[in-house]
């Protein structure tokens, strides 16, 4: 059965990326114009001759998502249940040769956990883990969501890429949503970064959005990790796997996130910066495109951005997240993911939202919806 993989072939990075350096001012105002827009016109709008336009389309992108989901902003905090991973991955600092302290939580240690941020008002987790197999596995993801689903509505997971059936456990289990990033869709890159363990399968990770698709989970969120090679390009892309995705599996829901590459204990800089302006281009552009894509933003990104960031295309963001896996109670000293930027607390992001006139909203889905 095809799978993305076969319309990924049929493109190429560098022509993709002559496409979109060599885009003019008369190609960005014809997509401006339009009232529908393709891939074709995202392309055109991630494009350095398009930021001269960047008010008009911020303007329009705050209109749309207006129309489309209300002042609202979903909150949703990351859940962290182990830095274990079997990977060698240069940017992340749970990489397998990192020569650090592994911790993954225990049922105890999880309601520890739990018993926090329900304190905090969250009512939507993010599961996170690093990737391994051998002891952080499905068994392991099922138990976890036994152990917390009485006390979220809404369970999402971002943990290593999983089997058809695993997921369907998963979507059974009451998984409402799952988070996998490609991190760069340049093949050859992607070998750089990623040197031993299971994530040096391009093509299986490449593949995973299909697997999920056909398990039938509620909603699918995709990104690249900004940072890692040219992110226009990249965000083509990934773009172009949205559109796949929609089209193939069109009963489900899909959201779009921008994971700048920050620092980590023993990783590498970012290999391609990307400034403020640059984000803020590629939030409208996927906005612009695409009405009904889900738009999240994390704690990777400095308050004031994060503040103005509201009024235009975000529908969901995170709040006193730690990126550790005992982080909110058990062990705050343990290994971070990655540094954040944002740290303050819930109730303080909750009163910036409620002052740019929008509406926080902790629930937004109930099990029972699709039971």
């Amino acid at each position: 059965m095809n799978t993305f993989k076969s319309v990924f072939e049929q493109y190429n990075w560098d022509d993709i990326q002559s496409k979109i350096y060599g885009t003019t001012t008369n190609q960005v105002e014809q997509a401006l114009a339009k009232t529908k827009r393709n891939l074709d016109d995202f392309l055109v709008l991630i494009a350095p001759a398009a930021q001269p336009y960047l008010e008009q389309m911020a303007q329009e992108c705050h209109e749309l998502t207006k129309k489309r989901f209300g002042k609202t902003i979903q909150m949703f905090a990351p859940l962290y249940l182990s830095n274990e991973c079997q990977n060698i991955c240069t940017y992340c600092g749970f990489s397998l040769d990192n020569k650090i302290k592994r911790k993954t939580l225990m049922d105890s240690e999880i309601r520890q956990e739990i018993a926090v941020l329900k304190n905090l008002g969250f009512d939507h987790v993010l599961l996170v883990s690093g990737e391994a197999n051998h002891t952080v596995n499905i068994n392991y993801f099922l138990n976890a969501i036994d152990v917390i689903k009485n006390d979220f509505s809404t369970i999402s997971v971002e943990v290593q890429p999983l089997t058809q059936e695993e997921y369907e456990r998963l979507h059974k289990a009451g998984v409402h949503s799952v988070l996998v990033y490609q991190e760069t869709y340049h093949q050859e890159v992607y070998k750089k970064y990623h040197t031993k363990g299971k994530k040096s399968n391009f093509d299986y990770r490449l593949d995973t959005p299909d697997r999920i698709g056909k398990a039938g989970i509620h909603k699918i969120g995709l990104a690249a990790l900004l940072g890692l090679e040219d992110w226009r390009t990249d965000s083509f892309f990934n773009a172009l796997h949205l559109d796949y995705m929609q089209k193939t599996y069109w009963q489900t829901k899909y959201s779009v996130s921008f994971p700048r590459l920050r620092p980590a204990e023993g990783t590498v800089a970012p290999n391609f910066i990307m400034d403020d302006k640059d984000l803020t281009q590629l939030i409208c552009a996927y906005r612009l495109w695409n009405e009904d894509l889900e738009i999240s933003l994390s704690t990777r990104e400095k308050e004031k951005f994060r503040d103005n960031i509201i009024h235009i295309g975000i529908t969901s963001m995170s709040a006193g997240s730690k990126t550790n896996p005992g982080g909110y109670a058990v062990d705050p000293q343990s290994l971070e993911q990655f540094e954040i930027s944002d740290e303050r607390s819930p109730s303080e992001i909750a009163k910036v939202i409620s002052n740019a006139g929008y509406e926080v909203v902790w629930k937004d889905w109930d099990r029972s919806f699709s039971s």
